[in-house]
């Protein structure tokens, strides 16, 4: 403090370590996710391949089960602030607690959504990775003893590096924050942003190398113009299943917010239990995973071209379902990966349709599915210009420029035409936070302020964000 006395550079200085040190985190954070699940849902999973085995579809459950119960356990008992995906609750930091996120909530939302992921939970790493990234920025704000504006300022900074180390879209991870967060050009804020992003990118590419945690087999492009009419189908099939999702999700989980006859701490148990009944559902009838475990591996095929039609349509259908019950129930984990994994699958299934009435060639059917996983991600998301970024730095696939645009842009009108609220808002509206037309952000100074008035209340620790 006494070599950086001024507080700009104090800003700077603290950007530039927050981008390096929430790389390293991210790092930690998927590395132990993938570790849990090679030991668990992955190893139950793989006896569905012997036909005399059938203790399988009992760890198959058990597993996911057992780790929404310890979930619920820390969650109720420990940090009831690190619930839900992580995204809302950045944003309830960034507008109300000049970006406050506490050390206890930061290191519960890595270990929890570490057992809860890795066990087999529906949920995606990249919204946890957000929060924790925060956490991780803002206790170096507070460090760093700068002023409430610029903590605030930390926030983004963390959400963009958080972004961008999960998905290696150091550029995506800038128009998601100006999207979801900032809402306006801030020159400081978008320089922090950007340095952020473009750090965090970097550490998370040497270690794990390009794409760690998608991967697509090559790059796609249109082949004919005529194709043009089953994208814009997509578009408005991605619709549906964005609004079907986002409905789904808050009426089940004003269904668990009403239960009263189960403890909050066991109903991530029940979700996870009812994870793993889809998740042997899918491998029993077409031998394939992703419902509950890594969703990756999963979609890569379909970008082959190499799973049923009707495979496609059942998955995109069950993992819809395992990742309401999942989050639903109260658990800790993003929807990320798992809009990218429905969208997949329905882009799939539409150029199925392409490839037989048209005749294209079976490369059509990848196309589709990398278009698909955008669209998807725009009505659920409703961050338009992220989810046409996004995809490309993932996929390298700029030869979908038009197709994309048309199927993104259309699934986001239709889906907000549909359903004006975005669904994180709609999250947090369901437990009484209103962000927009807030008052100016109010000063935190410990963890127990963060945690107790905003996210859970005295006398029923159900009712913390979620």
């Amino acid at each position: 403090m006494r070599r950086v006395p001024n507080e700009r550079q104090r800003l700077l200085a603290f950007t530039i370590l927050a981008g390096g040190l929430c790389g390293l985190a991210a790092v930690a954070f998927h590395m132990s996710v993938a570790w849990v699940e090679g030991f668990l849902i992955d190893r139950a999973a793989a006896g569905h391949a012997d036909p005399a085995n059938h203790s399988w579809i009992a760890w198959t459950i058990l597993s996911p089960a057992l780790g929404g119960l310890v979930c619920g356990l820390g969650l109720y008992y420990f940090a009831p602030a690190a619930a839900g995906s992580g995204i809302p609750q950045v944003k309830v930091a960034f507008t109300l607690r000049s970006g406050f996120i506490s050390a206890r909530e930061t290191i519960a939302k890595f270990f929890l959504c570490v057992i809860q992921i890795g066990s087999g939970g529906s949920l995606g790493v990249e919204g946890p990775t957000v929060h924790i990234c925060a956490g991780v920025s803002n206790l170096l704000a507070r460090a760093a003893r700068l002023n409430p504006e610029n903590r605030r300022r930390m926030a983004s900074v963390g959400m963009a590096a958080g972004i961008a180390a999960a998905f290696n879209a150091p550029i995506a991870a800038v128009t998601f924050t100006l999207e979801e967060l900032i809402g306006d050009l801030d020159q400081t804020m978008l320089s922090g942003v950007i340095v952020a992003a473009a750090l965090a990118a970097v550490v998370e590419h040497s270690l794990m190398g390009v794409n760690p945690i998608f991967h697509v087999p090559r790059a796609f492009e249109l082949g004919k113009a005529s194709s043009l009419i089953w994208y814009a189908l997509l578009g408005l099939l991605a619709a549906f299943v964005s609004v079907a999702f986002t409905d789904s999700l808050l009426g089940v989980r004003a269904w668990f917010k009403k239960l009263r006859g189960v403890p909050k701490w066991v109903q991530p148990a029940l979700g996870g239990a009812a994870t793993g009944g889809f998740a042997v559902v899918g491998l029993l009838l077409f031998h394939l995973g992703g419902i509950a475990g890594d969703p990756y591996k999963t979609l890569t095929q379909a970008f082959s071209g190499t799973i049923p039609v009707t495979a496609m349509i059942a998955l995109c259908v069950l993992k819809l379902a395992a990742t309401v019950t999942s989050y639903s129930s109260g658990g800790a984990g993003g929807i990320f990966a798992p809009a990218l994994f429905m969208g997949g699958m329905l882009g799939g299934a539409v150029g199925y349709i392409d490839v037989t009435v048209f005749h294209h060639p079976a490369d059509s059917i990848g196309a589709f599915a990398v278009v698909g996983m955008g669209a998807v991600f725009a009505g659920i998301v409703r961050a338009p210009m992220t989810s046409i970024l996004i995809i490309f730095e993932m996929t390298r696939g700029y030869g979908l420029v038009l197709p994309m645009m048309i199927a993104n842009m259309s699934a986001f009108a239709l889906a907000r035409h549909w359903r004006r609220t975005p669904v994180y808002d709609a999250l947090l509206e369901q437990d009484g936070i209103h962000l927009h037309g807030v008052p100016e952000p109010v000063e935190v100074d410990s963890a127990h302020d963060a945690e107790t008035p905003l996210f859970a209340d005295a006398k029923d620790r159900g009712t913390f964000v979620e």
